[in-house]
């Protein structure tokens, strides 16, 4: 692991503090560390959601088509 330090102005150390207080954080890096962790899952779905739009539509998505795949899985709930 390396070390990066940030600078952050008095308000937003206080924020940090207070999130890893009463947040279950046991230090800032591993606030921080979560944060950017959310940062890539939100870029990633991002980058998924708009490939999906982009791409042509394979079928009818009507309600028969949403009822089976809810009796999918509650087939496969254990």
């Amino acid at each position: 692991m390396t070390t990066m330090n940030i600078s952050l102005p008095e308000a937003l150390k206080a924020f940090v503090d207070t999130e890893v207080s009463q947040g279950g954080y046991g230090t800032s890096s591993e606030y921080i560390r979560e944060l950017i962790r959310k940062d890539q899952n939100g870029k990633s779905l991002r980058r998924l959601l708009l490939d999906g739009a982009r791409s042509e539509p394979l079928g009818q998505f009507d309600a028969a088509y949403f009822d089976g795949l809810r009796r999918m899985i509650k087939s496969q709930a254990p």
